[in-house]
């Protein structure tokens, strides 16, 4: 297939530029001027019309927290432990989630579906394609972070625990379970002795390891700060979700490397936690260089509305680029898929998104969306 004259968004080249694209199976095979079709090769007319990567939001309850569904399709939180590492967001998605096709209509092509945020340690997040309709199928990276969580929601959450020392107690007594099974089953290695395998601390040693983050919910100033000293505590990564009170440490949190994702943003202040959500929270931390993602947090916020959501964050303040990224190439990077999603490039996955006028562009609707080569919606 071969997507011909659209403006194409590259970030290397600044932004939009006119160039054609060809598709070959599930992968973009080459992006340039001129191009001409082979025989037979469909050829789709995007003059004038704008193409970006499938929009990507990094952190989603989408297919686990069911939209219409009520209780019966909630599986985002599960009371059975404050610290239930042992949990897989895998095994709670329903691909048939009636937001999954209003997600593609809006652009949205891929999410990270993490357990509910009422849990100190809430269990394995997944990144998923929103196409199929098996969840095993719709994996891109099943263990792709640990969840964590800090503030008012576990608090209220009704375990023994009443404070932020508490739930910061739980979590750093979590860690040092884990480096204490690790420790026992190096030394059962080494004997050629049996080690029985605890599922949940298996997962948690691949947080140590590095091999997956640490995604913390955190609002507050002061539980964002508590999750960085933890993360510096153990040496480990760390990404931090929501960052309400982002604007009044964004000096601090520009001395790390710690992304953050953002939002939701267009919702009320339900909570005291959230007093200081704005859109203009995503311009300040950008221009501190801190890696940035907008998040929909569906179904707090619908995620087909995840292009909206950037939209107002460049007219609070954010440059227009850094908006586009923030929704496209820093949560693919932010969630290790950086090699394969987010980006327009010869190799990367056919996600894209052919749009009638600029993304931001308040009458702009989305034509076409591609997953993996498969048109899914126009």
């Amino acid at each position: 297939m071969l997507i011909k004259g659209g403006n194409v968004l590259l970030f290397e080249e600044g932004g939009f530029v006119i160039r054609d694209i060809r598709i070959e199976g599930k992968k973009i095979k080459e992006i340039g001027t001129g191009l001409q079709a082979g025989p037979g090769e469909t050829v789709v007319e995007a003059e004038g019309k704008y193409i970006t990567p499938g929009l990507i939001d990094a952190h989603s309850h989408i297919c686990i927290s069911e939209e219409g569904r009520g209780a019966i399709g909630d599986d985002c939180n599960d009371y059975s432990d404050a610290l239930m590492p042992y949990l897989e967001v895998i095994d709670g998605i329903n691909p048939f989630d009636l937001a999954v096709k209003t997600a593609v209509e809006g652009g949205v092509t891929t999410a990270c579906v993490c357990p509910g945020s009422d849990s100190v340690v809430g269990g394995v997040c997944s990144v998923i394609s929103l196409k199929g309709k098996v969840a095993d199928e719709m994996v891109v990276l099943r263990k792709a972070a640990m969840k964590c969580s800090f503030g008012e929601n576990p608090k209220n959450a009704g375990y023994s625990f009443k404070s932020r020392m508490g739930n910061a107690y739980l979590l750093r007594k979590c860690i040092e379970d884990a480096l204490d099974y690790r420790h026992q089953r190096e030394e059962a290695q080494k004997a050629g002795s049996y080690f029985k395998r605890d599922i949940g601390m298996e997962n948690m040693c691949l947080v140590l390891e590095k091999k997956m983050p640490l995604h913390a919910h955190a609002h507050r100033a002061d539980d964002v700060c508590t999750a960085i000293r933890i993360a510096q505590e153990y040496d480990l990564d760390l990404v931090i979700i929501h960052c309400t009170d982002g604007i009044s440490i964004a000096d601090y949190l520009a001395g790390f490397d710690y992304p953050v994702i953002l939002g939701p943003t267009m919702y009320p202040r339900s909570k005291l936690e959230s007093m200081a959500r704005c859109f203009e929270t995503a311009g300040v931390l950008s221009g501190k260089s801190i890696p940035v993602c907008l998040t929909a947090d569906h179904d707090v916020t619908p995620i087909y509305y995840l292009s909206v959501y950037a939209a107002q964050s460049v007219r609070a303040g954010m440059d227009e680029l850094e908006a586009l990224k923030a929704i496209t190439r820093n949560p693919a990077q932010v969630l290790r898929i950086g090699d394969r999603k987010g980006d327009l490039k010869a190799g990367y996955d056919a996600d894209l998104v052919i749009w009638s006028s600029h993304p931001f562009a308040y009458d702009t609707q989305v034509l076409q969306t591609y997953i993996e080569g498969e048109r899914m919606k126009g």
